[in-house]
């Protein structure tokens, strides 16, 4: 079996973030992907606003209908600083037999030599890269063993810094975050003022 992971921190879920997963699903024929929400992301230390029990909420009222997504709670439930050898090292365990599949975007490829256990990660995961058609690759890390594969993403440009700031402007977040996520953030009071 075939399985991507795409983590992030999800604050909020967005249509960047779903177009990224379902690319990569398709293109690479995948038999599951499963969103990892991250408690804290390494390389962006202050990258969250919304609690971990708030961010898990967004993004599964944004994809429980579609049976080809799940989410998985290992990183938020584990607490602390999320890397993604551990969580690799978590769901080999869990899939030993299968293909798995570390979906990120290409703008990571040149700092992929940065993360924590690179050698081992890249034996533990093949990578999907995102890139939007027709760019070349950017700059690829020489680390023993990487297997990358490309993906031609549609990649909007969509950050959820933008998305926060909107919601505190007033503005409206329709046709950047799935409708379900907009209740909850509206229904919470969700990114009206800096915490």
């Amino acid at each position: 079996m075939k399985i991507g992971f795409l983590g992030g921190s999800f604050d909020p879920i967005h249509f960047g973030h779903l177009l990224a997963a379902q690319d990569a699903y398709e293109q690479h024929k995948l038999d599951r992907l499963i969103i990892v929400p991250a408690a804290q992301a390494p390389l962006k230390p202050n990258e969250t606003q919304s609690t971990s029990s708030d961010r898990l909420a967004m993004v599964r009222a944004a994809t429980e209908w579609d049976t080809r997504f799940e989410v998985s709670d290992f990183e938020l439930s584990r607490g602390g600083v999320s890397f993604t050898i551990d969580s690799a090292r978590y769901f080999r365990s869990l899939y030993p037999n299968d293909e798995l599949y570390w979906v990120i975007g290409g703008d990571q490829l040149p700092k992929l030599h940065l993360w924590k256990d690179i050698g081992e990660l890249a034996k533990l995961v093949e990578f999907i890269f995102l890139e939007r058609p027709g760019y070349p690759v950017k700059a690829t890390p020489d680390i023993p063993g990487l297997r990358l594969h490309r993906c031609d993403g549609h990649l909007l440009a969509i950050s959820s810094t933008e998305l926060r700031d909107r919601t505190r402007r007033g503005l409206s977040l329709d046709y950047f975050v799935p409708h379900k996520a907009i209740v909850y953030i509206r229904q919470k009071g969700l990114y009206r003022e800096q915490r």
